[in-house]
């Protein structure tokens, strides 16, 4: 049986946000024991050469704009440095 890198990490992300939740110390254990096992199963995938990555590649991208935002500055700022006084 063939389970992709994705479903697995899918996975894991939904094992994490229960173990975030747990109220209990054994919930919490058993929580991060399966993502424990999730991430051998995904390093045994991809040590084998099977894993195909090219679904991690389709995940979106946060967008970035090529700019980064100026902060605003007081009266007193002198320039863009932090340094600046």
């Amino acid at each position: 049986m063939n389970i992709s890198v994705q479903k697995l990490l899918t996975k894991m992300e939904a094992e994490l946000q229960q173990a975030k939740m747990a109220q209990k110390p054994e919930s919490l254990r058993e929580k991060v024991y399966s993502i424990k096992i999730l991430s051998e199963l995904i390093l045994d995938e991809i040590q084998a050469g099977g894993a195909v990555m090219e679904p991690l590649r389709q995940r979106p991208q946060p967008k970035s704009s090529s700019q980064p935002k100026k902060l605003e500055l007081d009266d007193e700022a002198n320039g863009d440095s932090l340094f600046d006084f």
